[in-house]
């Protein structure tokens, strides 16, 4: 008699209480990451290092960046896609021409990568052509006369576009 009980109750004693799970905490999080995600995500690809010694002036501007050569001038350096060019401190040779209106060395690094951007284009016909676009990240103590000698030095080297990248303010 006992062995008919366990055997007549044993799938109801192995049976056990469905668990309510309430996922609506679990939805306002992953909404949450959601929002923050497309709201840092950056559609351009561009990505610019800024030196520690450039501040970047502000701006309200809603435009991006294009590809291009980025120059970034401080105080005391110069560099041209992350590679020093001048170093005010320590010029190496002559750093002006044309009246002290032209960066030789600027000069000369913007004119090797105009060339090195035409022969990839050649070997490669999918690749990118020579846009001529530079951008310009300048320090915002930098005085308009150096501005003035960068921009016509690029314009010399064959860079008829400028863009100036600034910080960007929240609305």
């Amino acid at each position: 008699m006992r062995l008919n009980r366990s055997i007549r109750n044993r799938g109801r004693r192995n049976k056990k209480a469905l668990i309510d799970l309430d996922i609506t905490s679990l939805l306002d999080i992953l909404v949450i990451m959601l929002v923050f995600l497309l709201k840092s995500y950056n559609s351009t690809g561009i990505i610019l290092n800024v030196p520690k010694d450039i501040t970047l002036p502000t701006s309200n501007s809603q435009d991006v960046n294009t590809t291009g050569v980025v120059v970034q001038v401080s105080p005391k350096t110069i560099w041209v896609d992350d590679e020093v060019v001048l170093d005010k401190d320590n010029p190496q040779g002559r750093a002006y021409d044309y009246g002290g209106r032209r960066i030789i060395p600027l000069f000369n690094e913007l004119v090797r990568k105009k060339n090195l951007v035409k022969q990839v284009t050649k070997v490669t016909p999918e690749a990118k052509k020579f846009s001529g676009v530079v951008n310009l990240i300048v320090d915002k103590s930098i005085k308009y006369s150096e501005v003035k000698k960068v921009l016509f030095t690029a314009a010399e080297a064959g860079y008829k576009s400028y863009k100036f990248v600034v910080l960007g303010e929240e609305n």
